[in-house]
């Protein structure tokens, strides 16, 4: 995939630990506040300066306002986000999995914490590509790259100004669309899912929209038995996710 370059912010000890171990090379610099005596933190500072990473030292009240006042843990890193691309990286990204397709489309996630939670997810479960909308998605925040744990720095994310092209093109490489709802007459656990796949989460609320659900070539529902009338987008993902990974295990 040709990637543009990026720039994000890491906050927090767990985040700042996470690109050192899974991404160093995509780590700019770290920056841990004056004064300092977390043992924690300086042992990141000294993985970073082993790994020829510049490491800065500012006020507490620099890093306050450069991490928009979250609980920063007196680190924080600039992080050049090399693994996000664009509609035209499509292609090529497709081009280079070696296995059978899994993608994942969230089409509209706009808490950031579920978004996180959902890349961490995928990850976990060996998802190769992530697509999301430009607009009406949280994006990839400092909240969202936290509650990744890692995830948002090493997964192949596509983040696409027309999501309906995106899936068209999709289509026409062979990957079925499978979209969930709670209003499809098909369950999770009664579908062949263990083929080429893009699954299609909607937003917390509204679901998909509706040019993306006519998109999708079917439609699945995870069987609820209790009152609870549905699941957290996070934790139905993490469901449909595992379902694939386990249909794909005994197929």
């Amino acid at each position: 995939m040709t990637k543009s370059k990026s720039f994000s912010l890491l906050i927090g000890i767990h985040s700042v630990d996470s690109a050192l171990v899974r991404a160093p090379q995509q780590l700019m610099s770290i920056t841990i506040a004056d004064g300092c005596r977390n043992p924690r933190v300086q042992e990141l500072a000294k993985r970073a300066r082993e790994a020829g990473i510049r490491v800065n030292t500012e006020s507490r009240a620099i890093l306050d306002r450069r991490s928009n006042e979250q609980r920063h843990q007196d680190v924080i890193a600039e992080f050049e986000a090399s693994n996000i691309g664009t509609e035209k990286d499509l292609d090529r990204a497709l081009d280079s999995i070696e296995a059978t397709p899994l993608v994942l489309v969230l089409d509209g996630v706009q808490d950031p914490q579920n978004l996180g939670a959902c890349l961490r997810t995928a990850e976990a479960a060996g998802v190769n590509l992530v697509i999301l909308p430009r607009d009406g998605s949280a994006g990839l925040t400092p909240v969202a790259r936290r509650s990744a744990s890692g995830a948002a720095e090493v997964l192949p994310i596509l983040i696409v100004t027309n999501l309906a092209r995106v899936l068209r093109r999709l289509k026409e490489r062979g990957i079925w669309l499978a979209g969930t709802t709670d209003s499809a007459g098909t369950g999770l656990y009664e579908t062949n899912l263990s083929g080429p796949l893009g699954l299609v989460m909607g937003s917390e609320g509204k679901g998909m929209r509706r040019l993306t659900s006519d998109l999708c070539d079917y439609h699945v529902r995870i069987p609820m038995q209790g009152s609870v009338s549905s699941l957290n987008v996070s934790v139905a993902t993490a469901v449909c996710l595992y379902e694939i990974v386990r249909q794909r295990q005994v197929s």
